[in-house]
């Protein structure tokens, strides 16, 4: 099968829809389907064989956080280009509604297009003002993938008709075999992500650690993303600062590892969130998972019984149950081997498939269509 798939953001950030989108089509490549992606990246952006530049990526407000978003002339252009070249069976589309390639995509594509949404946000204004605006180029849609129950719910409230739910995949092989790192292991807490993205939670992890590291002398966090890491600890009494250690941006390999040795992976996140593939991943590596308890974060570890869950924002409740996981290695064990089993769902085995179901019934609907067009066509002509 002959599959394109469109990518709203910039390649060059890293982001959740981005390793999704990577790890799909490489996925699909693996199983022998040939797949070209479309996204927005810098000239200088090194890219993978099977992706296609669309041009430089401006930054947006968007859901919340800043996005990277490619639009306009020249943007339009090149999704036309990479159309015509491509001669897709099917044309799958991230964040049909975000304004970038995917609605420039939405409006240019012919024949089966298959739209995923990500976005949890259930008082979006500005979705509902422009839905008029993405009425036409949503009715082009053949089939919706919502990657979780929210982001339907979001769908669902804002523009109407309704989507099957495909969570995000993850190969939990490769982060169940990473080999922990001797130098990151010991009463060490985790955090990944944009630390001066204020919905990622790392404020609210800050503002516990005085607690975690008076109760447990020997903890420190581990603390990987890209910003501000001054800025970041700026609140920590100075003779705290040290026992934060910045890791910057790390590798695919690392972050394995990385979580792979942590004694509990937290995720302090406050908002925006509408799958939470970080916690997969944690999960894949047997990480002690403890998370807000936001609707998506919940429905990721089967609400709480494959991770821990404190109140979202809540910088005493996440200081209490970090303090009493670090200090009960049993409770670790046991989520580490019940989050190992639950995250088994989620792996591209899983994923891939159902994915590919959608295709095919997108791409058989698209034949019978085009067959009974022929044939009522050739009856016409025969005076039938």
């Amino acid at each position: 099968m002959r599959i394109g798939i469109v990518c709203p953001y910039s390649w060059d950030v890293p982001g959740g829809v981005q390793f999704h989108i990577r790890d799909l089509a490489e996925h699909l490549i693996r199983l022998g389907h040939e797949v070209s992606v479309l996204a927005p990246a810098d000239d200088d952006t090194p890219l993978p064989p099977y992706v296609v530049s669309a041009g430089r990526a401006v930054p947006v407000s968007y859901n919340g956080s800043v996005a990277r978003l490619s639009f306009g002339f020249l943007s339009a252009a090149r999704v036309r280009r990479w159309l015509h070249d491509g001669t897709f069976d099917v044309v799958h589309i991230h964040e049909p509604t975000s304004p970038s390639l995917g609605l420039l995509t939405c409006w240019a594509a012919q024949g089966p297009i298959v739209a995923t949404f990500h976005t949890s946000n259930p008082r979006s204004r500005a979705m509902l003002a422009a839905y008029p605006i993405l009425q036409p180029a949503l009715e082009k849609i053949s089939a919706r993938i919502a990657v979780s129950e929210y982001a339907r719910r979001t769908l669902v409230e804002h523009l109407g008709g309704d989507a099957v739910v495909i969570p995000n995949g993850v190969d939990v092989d490769f982060f169940a075999g990473a080999e922990p790192k001797a130098e990151w292991q010991g009463e060490t807490l985790g955090f990944i992500g944009r630390i001066d993205e204020p919905r990622k939670g790392l404020p609210v992890l800050i503002k516990a650690l005085p607690r975690i590291l008076t109760e447990r002398p020997g903890a420190r966090l581990l603390v990987a993303g890209r910003g501000d890491e001054e800025e970041a600890v700026a609140t920590l009494p100075p003779e705290m600062r040290s026992r934060v250690e910045f890791l910057g941006m790390v590798s695919d390999e690392d972050k394995a590892r990385l979580l792979r040795s942590v004694d509990v992976y937290v995720a302090p996140n406050t908002g925006g969130e509408s799958f939470g593939i970080i916690l997969v991943e944690a999960l894949s590596a047997g990480a002690p998972v403890l998370a807000a308890d936001l609707d998506a974060f919940a429905q990721v570890l089967d609400q709480g019984a494959a991770g821990e869950l404190f109140a979202n924002e809540d910088a005493d409740a996440l200081a209490d149950a970090a303090i009493r996981l670090l200090g009960d290695p049993a409770r670790r064990a046991e989520l580490s081997t019940r989050g190992s089993a639950h995250v088994r769902r989620f792996d591209w085995s899983t994923v891939g498939a159902d994915i590919l179901a959608v295709y095919e019934t997108v791409t058989d609907g698209a034949a019978a269509v085009d067959t009974d067009e022929k044939t009522g066509g050739l009856r016409a002509r025969l005076g039938l």
